[in-house]
């Protein structure tokens, strides 16, 4: 085991987030090089992590008491070359340190012999030193092949490195963990990081990126043509290859909306369902070959046949590129929410054209999230959370509006998150108004009530604000935090119908 470690794998490892490493990070707890952590500094903040039960050991646990355990159990693990190809690295690697214990064993027998020809050559005040000296090698060298002296973390980075591998991208240095069947394309965009890519089924080439180091295994087989020059040069593609061992490789990675090409899809009704009385959850599959790629928080425009169209946030993660969540409020007299509500059928056609927006996660700041979604703003805000959650981001905070309570249409969710994540909050607020008319009263009652969110939490204005939601309480809202003396920066602002 190495003894420096990435911040994924320490994470994985201990059983925390990366952003709990970043924070004691921050704070001195934790020393970092270059992104890297030693690993004794890690056990001396995580001395529980000397345990033999951590959140690894007890998800391979759960995976084998199942009684489907096959199928959950090949999703969890490689397949079998794969897994073949990493428990031989594990035993060379051992035969290695074997061979290195019985020379260090054979050295120390003739260290022993050749200090007790010096011992009958010395006076007796210097004979008693080399005594001394024996005593303490001996003591020394008991208590370093004690079994319990073996690094408490070593054991579980070996099963890490059965069951997984690490990918770090350059130049950007994201890095991520590839686990089960994944590719390496599903693998980093399950991980938030939004690698350059185009069909994701092996026939555009857009993800085809260079291998620097490691090893890695074809998949599936792709219609695309890498030539052979450049296949010496270590080029694959990430949607058809994974991870054998660690790997790094030089790959674009999406760093602003204008990374993001538009796109025109065709899309499927997969399914579709009430959520409130006026208000339809869509769900629009791409073709396999077709899937839709944009940034957290974006918006496309809906079409269907030659009459109704729509200008829609997308209420998903792009983590699951293919399937494509919609909140369709209903708007009477809107001709496109009427068919949706009325008309429109399963396995139906709907056009996707985009994505658009700068509606975006600022994914390099430190800050803590604070997201404020009025009524239906809640779709674009829940794709930046799931983003977010992705990223693992260090705090997450949620303040949900609604006229009424029945605007808060997906409480579940929310409730779900915080239930399940130490760093994740929510709230509810009912405004007791429309918040999509905000008159002079209207704004003096929606401004005490962010003043007492800030005075709950004085903490929020170190933060960063995201605000979705109907044009008028998204434009009172954003000047209320800039009149706080918010850079607006760090105060991002959608408005949604």
């Amino acid at each position: 085991m190495s003894e420096m470690l990435s911040l994924t794998r320490a994470a994985k490892l201990i059983g925390v987030t990366r952003a709990e490493l970043q924070k004691k990070i921050q704070i001195g707890e934790l020393l970092s090089y270059d992104g890297m952590v030693n690993v004794k500094n890690l056990l001396a903040c995580y001395p529980d992590a000397q345990l033999e039960d951590n959140a690894e050991s007890r998800r391979i646990a759960q995976i084998k008491e199942r009684a489907f355990g096959k199928r959950v159990f090949e999703r969890a693990m490689p397949d079998a070359e794969v897994l073949a190809a990493r428990l031989t690295e594990v035993s060379r690697t051992l035969t290695y340190s074997q061979v290195q214990v019985e020379q260090f064993t054979a050295l120390l027998g003739r260290l022993w012999d050749k200090l007790s020809e010096m011992e009958s050559q010395l006076n007796s005040e210097s004979g008693l030193a080399m005594e001394n000296l024996k005593v303490w090698i001996k003591r020394e060298v008991d208590m370093a092949m004690e079994p319990g002296f073996i690094n408490p973390l070593a054991i579980k980075d070996t099963m890490l490195h059965i069951i997984t591998a690490q990918v770090t991208v350059l130049p950007s240095k994201h890095d991520f963990l590839v686990e089960g069947h994944d590719t390496l394309l599903e693998a980093a965009m399950r991980s938030g990081i939004p690698l350059n890519y185009g069909c994701s089924g092996g026939n555009c080439g857009l993800c085809k990126a260079k291998v620097v180091s490691g090893e890695v295994k074809k998949t599936r087989q792709h219609d695309f043509v890498i030539s052979d020059a450049e296949k010496s040069q270590g080029y694959v593609l990430l949607c058809s290859n994974t991870a054998v061992s660690d790997v790094v490789i030089e790959a674009e990675v999406a760093n602003s909306v204008q990374d993001i090409p538009f796109q025109q899809i065709t899309a499927q009704v997969k399914n579709m369902g009430h959520i409130a009385d006026d208000m339809i959850l869509l769900h629009l599959q791409t073709p396999r070959t077709q899937r839709l790629r944009f940034l957290a928080g974006q918006s496309v425009m809906l079409r269907i046949g030659q009459s109704f169209s729509a200008d829609l946030p997308i209420a998903s993660c792009p983590c699951d590129d293919r399937n494509v969540l919609f909140h369709i409020h209903r708007q009477n007299g809107n001709l496109f929410s009427d068919y949706v509500f009325d008309r429109l059928k399963q396995h139906e056609s709907v056009e996707i054209e985009g994505p658009h927006g700068e509606f975006i996660l600022h994914e390099k700041s430190q800050r803590p999230y604070y997201f404020f979604a009025f009524d239906s703003g809640f779709a674009p805000i829940k794709s930046l959370i799931e983003h977010a959650l992705s990223l693992e981001a260090k705090s997450i905070h949620l303040h949900w509006f609604g006229s009424t309570q029945q605007h808060i249409y997906l409480p579940n969710i929310a409730h779900a998150w915080q239930d399940a994540l130490d760093n994740f909050y929510f709230d509810e607020h009912i405004a007791g108004f429309d918040l999509r008319t905000v008159n002079s009263k209207r704004e003096e009652i929606l401004f005490k009530q962010l003043d007492s969110i800030i005075s709950a939490d004085p903490n929020l204005l170190e933060g960063d604000i995201y605000i979705a939601g109907p044009e008028d309480a998204v434009t009172i809202a954003e000047q209320y935090f800039l009149d706080q003396g918010l850079p607006k920066t760090r105060v991002a602002v959608a408005s949604v119908k």
